[in-house]
């Protein structure tokens, strides 16, 4: 029976690469799939790993209906067996009910790849649809990593290298770099308490280069 499967984790997760992952074991396997994304971090049409690997894709607009490419390439004689599809969070509600019908009457299976939250820590709408309807929803292993150590669990959005809690959802960027100058916008993975706090790793080092305070009073 096909499945709807839903894999998630914070950015840095590795997400991206076990879609690409995926999509290579199946298709060893000799089976024909798709891979969708949606704002890829190296451009459209692209999907692309943190390691360096990429993939052609299909892009995802808002208007894209799944059930009427895939019905559509069936009926003109093409082969799907599965669809890979990244950066769910930012499909509609819609674009994954059309998913899960396409599981459900077409028997094609669906690997969806997405974080949660966005860097205001509110659920996305693709991803929340995506928890109530998938068939198994997995939490990638794979722990990506606060500044103080900790397991990251939120993702949090810097502007010239500051954490901005309001704004545009969709923004694309990536993940700041270690030693680099900040890019005008950025992401970092924090946890729940540096992520509460607005506590970046940039501020973080600043505040422990400031000098400390004369003991006098």
């Amino acid at each position: 029976m096909a499945e709807l499967h839903f894999f998630t984790g914070t950015m840095d997760s590795g997400k991206s690469t076990l879609a690409l992952q995926t999509n290579h074991n199946h298709a060893a396997r000799g089976r024909v799939g798709r891979i969708f994304t949606s704002h890829d971090r190296a451009g459209e049409a692209v999907l692309s790993s943190r390691l360096g690997l990429t993939h052609d894709a299909l892009e995802v607009p808002i208007d894209f209906d799944f059930w009427q490419y895939v019905v559509s390439t069936l009926t003109a004689g093409g082969r799907i067996d599965y669809l890979i599809c990244d950066e769910a969070q930012f499909y509609t509600t819609a674009q994954i009910d059309q998913l899960a019908k396409v599981v459900d009457e077409l028997q094609i299976d669906v690997f969806a790849f997405g974080i949660l939250t966005d860097f205001r820590s509110s659920l996305f709408p693709g991803s929340a649809r995506l928890v109530e309807l998938a068939d198994r929803m997995n939490v990638l292993q794979v722990e990506a990593l606060c500044w103080c150590g900790k397991r990251a669990t939120h993702n949090a959005r810097t502007e010239n290298g500051v954490m901005v809690v309001e704004g545009e959802v969709v923004v694309v960027g990536d993940v700041e770099t270690v030693d680099e100058p900040p890019a005008e916008v950025a992401y970092e993975v924090l946890c729940r308490q540096h992520h509460r706090r607005r506590l970046t790793a940039a501020r973080a080092k600043a505040v422990s280069l400031a000098p400390e305070p004369l003991p006098f009073g």
